[in-house]
């Protein structure tokens, strides 16, 4: 008899639905559809200039281009320790700056340094997936805070508080901006957040990866700015466009350094080498002028769906302090249709818009929400919004029925 072959139960995790969106899109595209897709957190600039060329010249010159140190190289974690005394004031080791495959590379590894299997570790609702399903498939239990509306999409000391007295918590993770709100935590809420967690041994995880990109003229409160045994994590997808490029990096707590070393040697023996020593001209002044200047549009783009939304019936909007999202409840657009996910895909078939349904960020209350991803830039949010629009109005017309 056959060996039952099948996979680990801990692989059981649901797939990112995002990724599932745009495989459709492509498909659509590739019969000759033209779809506007707002699904992805992908920004349209793509990677600054002064990147671009020092990519071309790696191909014809003669840097090494193989393994790397195991953090990356040095002229570049010099270079992030640079970045952070720029936009934060701090004095950070490179040392301790570890560059990873994107930072999917460095939530992995932290997880895995920092929790056992069996440990709780708190994240907010609505939120972004890969959190929720990397930890399970390391066999660590998720426990999950309902920030809604009620909260303003924001943690609380109260919230985390009462999750820790239930049973305690190992960790915390936390996101500033967050996708898929937007919504950011205030220096003062980090403060109160790492204070408390601090006090009670539990390991604060920091995504800031979509810092500088804001609303509010700020770049973002940073955890190592209070607590320097917490995990800050970033990358270089958003602020700068390089999402194709898979380089991230965290700053890593004293008392894991050594762990996550060896983690990343045994993985993935170092991160991509040429995105690396490209990525060094991404601190450069002309550089982060070219991703102001997108930042800039994403504001444009922002405000324009913001003030459709009377329009479109939407409900619940969550505040859009930065990144580039808008999460927001369907409510009476929703129609005929049984949920986001039924939505958002006809919405795609009919009149060729990709949104994400809310279902792959909250479970429980996703139902009937959506996250419109701004990325793509004001000109393409003003022509999905012509289409939402029309798409909307003939879900509510008499007869008007859902797409089988």
């Amino acid at each position: 008899m056959s060996p039952a072959y099948g996979p680990s139960a801990r692989s059981g995790v649901p797939p990112f639905a995002v990724m599932s969106i745009l495989n459709r899109v492509a498909e659509l595209r590739a019969a000759g559809r033209d779809v506007i897709s707002l699904c992805a957190g992908e920004p349209s600039q793509g990677a600054p200039s002064d990147v671009r060329r020092r990519a071309a010249d790696l191909m014809s010159d003669r840097t090494p281009l193989g393994y790397s140190e195991t953090f990356g190289i040095a002229p570049l974690r010099r270079a992030v320790a640079g970045h952070y005394r720029r936009w934060y004031g701090l004095d950070v080791d490179p040392a301790q700056i570890a560059l990873t495959t994107g930072s999917s590379g460095a939530f992995l590894l932290t997880f895995l340094a920092a929790f056992d299997p069996g440990d709780r570790v708190a994240l907010l609702r609505p939120g972004y997936p890969a959190y929720r399903n990397i930890l399970a498939s390391l066999g660590v239990e998720v426990v999950e805070l309902d920030c809604g509306p009620e909260l303003g999409y924001r943690p609380t000391v109260e919230l985390v508080a009462a999750a820790h007295a239930e049973r305690p918590l190992a960790g915390l993770l936390i996101a500033s901006p967050a996708n898929p709100t937007g919504t950011m935590v205030s220096a003062a809420d980090l403060a109160a957040l790492a204070g408390w967690c601090g006090g009670h041994g539990v390991r604060l995880v920091s995504d800031e990866i979509y810092h500088g990109i804001t609303d509010t003229g700020e770049v973002g409160a940073c955890a190592w700015s209070h607590d320097r045994s917490s995990v800050v994590i970033s990358s270089f997808s958003k602020f700068w466009g390089m999402t194709g490029w898979r380089l991230g990096w965290c700053l890593v707590p004293g008392d894991l350094v050594t762990t996550v070393d060896a983690l990343a040697g045994n993985f993935a023996l170092c991160p991509p080498v040429p995105a690396q020593h490209a990525a060094v001209q991404a601190f450069t002044e002309a550089s982060y002028a070219e991703a102001a200047a997108a930042v800039t549009e994403f504001a444009d783009a922002r405000r324009l769906l913001l003030d459709a939304v009377p329009d479109l019936g939407w409900t619940d909007v969550a505040p859009a302090d930065g990144a580039f999202y808008v999460y927001a409840d369907l409510g009476a657009a929703l129609g005929p249709y049984a949920d986001s996910r039924a939505w958002c895909s006809a919405l795609l078939e009919e009149q060729g818009v990709a949104l994400t349904p809310g279902t792959d960020f909250d479970p429980v209350h996703g139902r009937s929400t959506v996250r419109v991803s701004l990325a793509a830039g004001p000109e393409a949010v003003a022509a999905a919004l012509v289409r939402i629009l029309r798409f909307t109005a003939a879900a509510h017309e008499p007869g008007g029925v859902p797409a089988p």
